[in-house]
């Protein structure tokens, strides 16, 4: 029985400075946006979405509460790349197992990055 959900498209991260926060993403990810509005800026993350949202909030005090998992082919380099680019570091890479390693940043307004090599899950198209 099919329940119809065809799987994640998007991420959102709300953002104080959304232009800022473009530039950003734009230099983490090596990908400009698609879509690219006051209101509203996108990314084609590897046929996923990733979208900013103008956020009047502080960065300071987030929770964690979901984490959306961008996957890596080499987990300590795109850790150390984030970090180099200003994210700040929230969780380093850990093994889970069955060869499983996630790690998790924080951009500099609050938001946290999961990062994860999964060399046992392939995504479906």
């Amino acid at each position: 029985m099919s329940s119809g959900i065809l799987g994640l498209r998007t991420a959102i991260y709300h953002v104080a400075d959304l232009q800022a926060a473009r530039d950003w993403y734009t230099q983490q990810f090596g990908v400009a946006p698609y879509f690219d509005e006051p209101f509203y800026v996108g990314f084609d993350i590897g046929g996923y979405e990733l979208g900013l949202l103008p956020s009047e909030s502080s960065s300071t005090g987030k929770e964690e509460s979901v984490v959306a998992y961008w996957g890596v082919g080499n987990i300590q380099e795109a850790y150390d790349r984030f970090l180099s680019r200003g994210a700040i570091e929230w969780e380093a890479p850990t093994e889970v197992g069955e060869g499983i390693v996630v790690a998790k940043v924080k951009d500099p307004w609050g938001n946290v990055i999961g990062l994860i090599y999964n060399p046992n899950f392939h995504a479906k198209v």
